[in-house]
């Protein structure tokens, strides 16, 4: 029996572990295996191939299993000897078996880092925020990645959120958050409006945008600062708790991205795969919730 078989049998468990339900997880699974022969069967014929194909190493594990263990490596970001010793392989095979599978994800997500589009549904209003995270000390370069705000070696991406349309009338559900642009990555020094600056996202015209006091400067509407010695005037608070009350759903799409732990704890991975692995939490994060 495989192991996504048996773990189907407590549906609980399995959101636990992956943060996706057994139902979504079968949906992406759907999308996934179709790109996985694809790509397959483009690695065996690649030119200067020596070996025929379907020689080598077989994967012991079916796709299945494979993108079992690589959702709770997401969702718990645990190491791959522990990886191992859960599925039954050995512990320098589990990245041969999660690492193809990243950039499929990728390209089944399509999670923008700057072109954002809104779907009808959407409230024309994106929120603009920036997610950062603990990194292993490089070997050079350190002080680029040393954020004095946390006061040790980040890493760091913008988060683009949309607020999707309540319905009208009594039994309304919860606002659902989309995901709907993560940027690369940049060391911990970079200021959030510099990343703003840099990336320079382009979405519908006509709709608002929405960040908190480190874009002051941009063109986004913003909280005032309170002036150096001063204080803020009776408008100007009200005008505050006005916008923070809208941007607060910045806040809570970023905070259910990181319930998988590989977005929030000590990043261990190199660095070139960071932006990637943000984008796929966010793909998961906007299957299961948006």
């Amino acid at each position: 029996m495989s192991h996504t078989t048996r773990l189907r049998r407590s549906p609980q468990a399995f959101r636990q572990l992956t943060g996706i339900t057994p139902l979504v997880f079968d949906t992406l699974l759907a999308d996934l295996t179709p790109r996985y022969e694809q790509a397959d069967a483009r690695r065996k014929d690649r030119p200067g191939r020596r070996r025929r194909p379907g020689a080598g190493l077989k994967h012991t594990l079916d796709l299945a299993d494979r993108l079992l263990m690589l959702l709770i490596y997401y969702r718990t970001y645990t190491t791959h000897a522990f990886l191992g010793f859960l599925f039954g392989v050995d512990d320098s095979t589990v990245g041969r078996n999660i690492n193809p599978l990243q950039p499929l994800l990728a390209g089944i997500f399509r999670i923008p880092e700057r072109r954002i589009r809104l779907d009808p549904e959407e409230i024309r209003e994106l929120f603009f925020d920036a997610t950062e995270r603990p990194t292993r000390r490089p070997e050079a370069g350190q002080r680029v990645y040393y954020s004095g705000k946390k006061r040790r070696h980040t890493i760091k991406n913008q988060v683009v959120i949309a607020r999707r349309a309540e319905p009208p009338g009594p039994g309304v559900k919860p606002q659902r958050l989309r995901l709907a642009a993560v940027s690369g990555s940049f060391p911990g020094s970079v200021h959030d409006k510099k990343i703003y600056d840099r990336t320079r996202a382009i979405g519908p015209r006509d709709a608002k945008r929405t960040g908190d006091t480190a874009y002051l400067g941009t063109s986004l509407e913003t909280p005032a600062r309170k002036p150096r010695g001063g204080e803020w005037t009776a408008a100007q608070k009200q005008r505050n708790r006005r916008v923070s009350r809208r941007r607060i759903v910045a806040e809570h799409g970023i905070g259910k991205m990181k319930i998988w732990r590989i977005a929030s704890e000590r990043y261990r991975n190199p660095n070139r795969r960071h932006t990637l692995i943000l984008k796929n939490v966010a793909g998961l994060h906007n299957l299961m919730y948006a």
